[in-house]
């Protein structure tokens, strides 16, 4: 395939230094395939089970909740956020995840699915960010971010084709097998990663991990934190609310385009496809632009696309639409996870409590996400939610442009609200 090959050649050629970071962006490319079936599949499963689209919504948002609980206590059963500690806890779980989930048969055994769903991405996150911070310079964490996306773009291209033709016919849950098997693909890449060793870039070994800290004093830094770092936050929630409501709702609306016949993956490869460009791309723009306002800017033109989805009839249209949307998009992914390393780098001792705030967020967006959609498409149909999605995306990103300073400095500003 031309693309793989296309990394391959990239990876041979790089600097040798990078060799942990290619070690880390190839067993994310098959774990987002592993997770681009199981997020293609869920809501089709509950769909098939005579479950409604806004009681779907409802269940698969409850996936974050235990994600933004499970951020939350992170912070206190966790002495520090070791990327290769993460990663081992979440292939545990995704490995139980897709056996849960086929056999749910109730409510409840939803639920329990839908928790473990948001653990194990939440891990997931928490290990990027000690990941790039541990082993990357500051100038390079939002191309760091680009590359990773880029591999995790892949995947999250070839899922919904493969998941497509798996059942273009009829519903089955052979995709689940075939999710398992790029599970162990992945998990072969990190035993690799695991006994690497490691060789930090520009990060500072601290004693944060061994603070003894109250509930109450937790609370009072992300309260504090959380003023600091509002309007990066705010992005934080716009985008993954963006990409629940495109894996909750798309793969229905894609199934709905009738004349695509086993080609309607296609919908959800359109959304996917454009990170994969914008990876190699984005460290540029944010050395000259800023990472923050790249994300703002690339979050406001993107929704604008987004908000014609419902204007247009022509099936090949949408999904053209669809792909000029996510470029920019997509742009803000990588931009906002540099500046968020950035602020780890500059205060390693408060890095629990960052990557715990932008986890929570990330599940507020998915809380949010698949509860509105659910509920959106049931009153407005499908395209029209996502018009809806994109009318949204375009007051944030204005909002924001606004009102976020030029320059967030995290000890600075804690300081001067400890003076007040």
């Amino acid at each position: 395939m031309p693309i793989l090959r296309l990394l391959t050649s990239y990876v041979k050629n790089y600097q040798s230094e990078k060799k942990t970071l290619y070690l880390l962006c190839l067993m994310m490319l098959f774990w987002a395939i592993y997770e681009g079936i199981i997020s293609y599949m869920t809501p089709l499963i509950i769909i098939n089970n005579g479950i409604s689209e806004t009681l779907m919504g409802i269940i698969i948002g409850t996936s974050s909740i235990s994600g933004a609980f499970f951020d939350f206590i992170a912070c206190r059963i966790f002495k520090n956020t070791y990327y290769k500690r993460m990663f081992l806890i979440m292939f545990s779980i995704c490995l139980i995840y897709p056996l849960i989930l086929s056999q749910a048969n109730s409510f409840v055994i939803y639920l329990l699915a839908m928790s473990l769903w948001g653990v194990y991405f939440d891990l997931k996150n928490i290990g990027n960010f000690d990941f790039v911070g541990r082993h990357t310079a500051k100038t390079e964490h939002a191309s760091s971010f680009g590359l990773i996306q880029v591999f995790q773009s892949v995947g999250f291209l070839l899922a919904p084709i493969l998941v497509g033709f798996l059942i273009a016919e009829n519903f089955n849950y052979k995709p689940l097998v075939l999710a398992w098997i790029f599970l162990v693909m992945a998990a072969i890449f990190f035993g690799l990663l695991f006994f690497s060793k490691d060789k930090t870039a520009g990060y500072k070994e601290t004693e944060y991990g061994d603070r003894k800290k109250t509930w109450a004093g937790l609370l009072l830094d992300w309260k504090d934190l959380g003023k600091i770092l509002f309007p990066v936050l705010i992005l934080t929630l716009m985008i993954n609310f963006i990409d629940s409501f495109f894996w909750t709702v798309g793969p229905i609306f894609a199934e709905s385009l009738t004349e695509m016949k086993k080609f309607a993956g296609f919908f959800m490869t359109a959304y996917s496809l454009p990170a994969l460009l914008v990876g190699w791309i984005v460290g540029s723009l944010t050395r000259k632009h800023g990472k923050k306002k790249t994300a703002f800017i690339t979050l406001l033109i993107g929704s604008i696309f987004l908000s014609l989805i419902n204007f247009i009839d022509n099936t090949i249209l949408v999904i053209l639409n669809i792909l000029i949307a996510s470029f920019f998009i997509s742009m803000s992914w990588p931009a906002i996870n540099g500046a968020y390393a950035d602020y780890i780098s500059e205060t390693p001792h408060y890095e629990k409590e960052i990557a715990g705030l932008e986890d929570f967020f990330t599940n507020l967006g998915y809380v949010l996400g698949p509860v509105l959609a659910g509920v959106i498409a049931d009153n407005i149909g499908t395209a029209g939610a996502f018009s809806l999605l994109g009318m949204i995306g375009i007051i944030v990103a204005i909002i924001l442009l606004i009102i976020t300073p030029k320059k967030i400095n995290i000890n600075k500003s804690l300081k001067i609200m400890h003076e007040v």
